[in-house]
């Protein structure tokens, strides 16, 4: 299994000495996020700082860049990398997309679906040479010329993976791309009665392989040197369970495991500005539900138990404020846990 963590964001100037610290670790990759500050830049700064660290944007926001101009930076990306770049995109939801970036919204799983195929269009074009002749219902790309056609690579353009949540974006996800970021809010009941169909009947229709296709997330990580720090990284996610837990958005998850009261709870609980009291009403248990806990000569048990048979890649972090912190022997134990992934292109 491989093993994650996030990248400071708010400081370039820090991203060198951070993406190094997290290679001697020994982590498998780091990733950026796009809420306060842009998902590229420093995945550009820690591409020319490391040499083996895979380097992710999980997630940049689709709809609010054209392809074109997310095909350019990956592209610049995995040329700078030397083949380590793997990109991260999804939708968002509505309000973000009109009210925060200021683009129009439509359904989103058939908007993604041609996000995709235009983006390997154009780097189709880019190493081949064949005329640029993409054209559907919300993106036409047809011109390109070698005025503005990047200098060739000898790596394969990036991989390409999608946060979904809903059925139709999973099956996107699992037909055209190359792997899934899975919601944080997520159970391996909901995984394995929900999640794994859609995605199994996307790969089907796209005649790909679970080999091939990597999957990520899908829960959250609780774990620190002694019970005193697993004791607050579980806190944490049960501040999240509760946050998720109170859009109505995400109760499909709760109704898996009759949580349907907690959900309406914690609902009306944020309609009535009591934030601060809602994690409260998250027992351990939900959050076990949720979380792999555990010390951390236990995480990798608890791993084990609770992402091991459908996840590939699990991180530490949550945010770029809570830095990994994973000793190098803890890293190689969870690293030991087999996986159904063996690589981008095999099978």
């Amino acid at each position: 299994m491989q093993v994650s963590s996030t990248l400071i964001q708010s400081d370039l100037q820090k991203v060198p000495d951070e993406a190094r610290r997290i290679e001697a670790a020994g982590y498998d990759g780091i990733g950026t996020q796009e809420n306060r500050h842009d998902p590229f830049l420093p995945l550009a700064v820690a591409a020319v700082n490391s040499t083996r660290l895979s380097l992710s944007t999980s997630i940049a926001i689709a709809f609010a860049r054209s392809p074109m101009s997310t095909a350019n930076l990956s592209w610049d990306l995995q040329v700078a990398s030397k083949g380590r770049f793997v990109l991260g995109i999804g939708s968002q939801v509505k309000g973000h997309n009109e009210r925060r970036f200021s683009v129009p919204w439509s359904a989103p799983a058939p908007r993604m679906r041609e996000y995709v195929k235009s983006l390997r269009a154009i780097w189709r074009t880019w190493k081949t040479g064949e005329p640029l002749n993409f054209e559907g219902e919300h993106y036409r790309f047809t011109l390109m010329t070698p005025n503005f056609t990047p200098e060739e690579m000898p790596y394969d353009p990036p991989p390409i993976t999608i946060a979904a949540v809903g059925p139709a974006m999973l099956r996107a996800a699992g037909e055209l791309c190359d792997g899934v970021r899975l919601h944080g809010f997520c159970t391996r009941k909901y995984f394995e009665n929900v999640i794994l169909p859609e995605l199994n009947t996307g790969m089907e229709r796209g005649g790909r392989s679970r080999q091939s296709f990597h999957v990520t997330g899908g829960g959250f990580v609780a774990t620190g040197a002694s019970d005193e720090e697993v004791d607050a990284a579980a806190n944490f996610v049960r501040a999240r369970v509760a946050f998720y837990g109170s859009t109505r958005a995400y109760w499909p998850v709760f109704e898996q495991h009759g949580l349907e009261e907690l959900g309406a709870k914690l609902n009306h609980m944020s309609k009535t500005d009591q934030w601060d009291a809602m994690p409260g009403e998250v027992s351990d248990d939900v959050v076990r539900l949720f979380a792999a806990v555990g010390r951390h000569d236990e995480i990798a048990g608890a791993i084990t138990e609770r992402f091991g048979g459908f996840t590939d890649s699990v991180s530490d972090s949550a945010s770029y404020d809570k830095p990994g912190a994973l000793p190098p022997d803890v890293i190689q134990d969870i690293q030991r846990i087999d996986t159904a992934f063996k690589g981008f292109g095999a099978g």
